[in-house]
């Protein structure tokens, strides 16, 4: 029989909570096995954990990249990758504020953040999806998607900061999540970010970069599409998040 793991339960009370929105009604199939069922002893413990009820637990900053004039990475048919950020990142913070964290989303529109035009604009955009997180106790996850000019390229990969040890041990997480309860043949290791990666060289709290998966890959563009797909991998960031925020591992 599998263990039942704590991440495991996490991601479980998600999909369940969300099954009762009926926005989200087609939610509760996403999960159906008997090895991630929540009991409602472990929902009430974590619900009522110390770190979220005495609200000591970091503000959890949810960052969908790109969006407005910005679209980011474009798939063969069009899809944008800033509209599967934005979904993805609304359904993480759902479930994240459904289990009592404060949670902050740097867009919440199909806009671009700050002002300028061209190259400027864009740096201005970056610069304020950081903004954010100044002068807050706080966990920075950025939402994207990647490209490939080869379409056999698929799997979600976790990027981290090096400017906070802790930003390690939260992509690990995310990444064995991803791993165990959606994609199994996923062998993709987690990556310290460099320059290149904006608003991780630039955060200074414990911060991620999720590239959830390729939109140059047939396959997993249409998995990308699919709103239960994009809800399943939500579930696995949320879950993974709130159980690295509950469990010590945030506090320096």
């Amino acid at each position: 029989m599998k263990k039942i793991t704590q991440t495991g339960l996490f991601i479980e009370f998600c999909s369940q909570f969300l099954a009762f929105a009926a926005v989200f009604a087609a939610v509760a199939v996403i999960f159906s096995s008997p090895a991630l069922r929540m009991t409602r002893e472990e929902t009430a413990r974590i619900a009522d954990s110390e770190a979220v009820s005495a609200k000591s637990a970091p503000v959890i900053v949810i960052d969908a990249g790109h969006g407005g004039a910005d679209g980011g990475a474009v798939a063969s048919d069009g899809t944008c990758e800033k509209d599967i950020n934005l979904n993805i990142a609304k359904n993480v913070c759902a479930m994240l504020s459904s289990l009592g964290f404060e949670c902050v989303m740097t867009r919440e529109d199909d806009v671009m953040l700050g002002g300028g035009s061209g190259g400027s604009a864009k740096m201005s955009d970056l610069k304020q999806r950081v903004a954010v997180t100044d002068g807050k106790d706080c966990v920075f996850v950025s939402i994207h998607q990647n490209k490939f000019p080869q379409d056999t390229c698929s799997g979600t990969q976790v990027y981290y900061s090096k400017n906070d040890p802790r930003s390690e041990k939260l992509a690990q997480a995310v990444q064995e999540c991803v791993r165990t309860y959606i994609q199994p043949g996923n062998t993709r290791q987690i990556k310290p970010a460099g320059s290149e990666i904006f608003v991780l060289d630039r955060c200074r709290v414990p911060a991620i970069l999720i590239e959830c998966g390729f939109l140059s890959n047939p396959a997993e563009l249409l998995k990308l599409k699919d709103e239960e797909y994009q809800r399943k991998i939500a579930c696995a960031i949320a879950a993974s998040v709130a159980s690295y925020a509950v469990s010590g591992e945030a506090g320096r």
